[in-house]
């Protein structure tokens, strides 16, 4: 009887419910990996850009990762086509060891981060030049810098008068266009001789692969936001990594002028 009564008290029972297992979550930590890595590689190819020809360890440098870490995205961006080991013309004897290996975005990389817009530019171009001929377009590039350099110069007057220092204001101005620029110094000795204007990327490279005004205004608009007369030495829509164009320092008589006449 106890045994019977036992089991019915069993029957009466709920059975407890089993416990809750959480729903895994592997899949979704694999994706925030992955995008995590995405965003770092799309770093390093920008940086690519903006720096480029650059090695690995100033990669890493600028960052802030290892140069293993540097590496691995450069293999898969390598793989993918996007950049490129930069191959220079050795001038002089080659020291001992093998020279780091610099890289640099290919056309293909450019493309990637150009938009529509560029289509469109290019075929907005070829109507102006069907409708007007080639000076038609010159004014339509003439145009399209005067509003850059209207909304440019107030940014580079704020530099002061070295041209050094405006074109490095200038560089920050054109990289928040998209322009990923940055300028290099050259130096003559021990004396700051000028510097180099580099534009890593332009939304309109294929467009001015076909329509050179595009260039050759901007180097105009540049000369008069500087207040020197620069030299444009290589073009992306050449075929070079960079749009790089060469600005002059300050020469020594002109920045002596405002001490000699105060000392007057």
């Amino acid at each position: 009887m106890k045994i019977d009564e036992l089991d019915r008290e069993q029957a009466a029972t709920p059975a407890t419910p089993p416990p809750v297992v959480p729903p895994p979550v592997r899949a979704q930590q694999v994706d925030s990996e992955d995008e995590s890595e995405e965003r770092t590689r799309d770093r390093v190819c920008r940086t690519v850009l903006e720096r480029g020809p650059v090695t690995t360890a100033e990669l890493a440098t600028a960052l802030q990762l290892t140069p293993a870490a540097v590496r691995r995205h450069l293999d898969f961006l390598l793989a993918d086509g996007l950049v490129a080991v930069w191959e220079s013309a050795v001038t002089g004897q080659r020291g001992r060891g093998r020279p780091a290996r610099k890289f640099v975005v290919t056309d293909v990389g450019h493309s990637a981060m150009s938009s529509g817009y560029e289509d469109l530019a290019t075929s907005a171009l070829r109507f102006v030049r069907e409708a007007g001929g080639s000076e038609a377009v010159r004014r339509f590039a003439a145009q399209r810098v005067a509003e850059v350099e209207r909304r440019l110069l107030p940014m580079v007057e704020l530099a002061g008068p070295d041209p050094v220092q405006r074109a490095q204001a200038l560089a920050s101005a054109l990289s928040q266009d998209g322009y990923a620029a940055s300028t290099r110094p050259l130096l003559v000795g021990s004396t700051m001789a000028g510097v180099q204007l580099c534009q890593g990327h332009c939304p309109v490279q294929h467009a001015a692969t076909e329509f050179p005004e595009l260039c050759e205004a901007e180097a105009e608009t540049f000369s008069r936001l500087l207040g020197v007369h620069v030299q444009r030495l290589a073009t992306l829509a050449h075929g070079e990594h960079v749009c790089t164009t060469h600005v002059p320092g300050l020469p020594a008589s002109a920045a002596a002028q405002p001490m000699e006449r105060q000392s007057e």
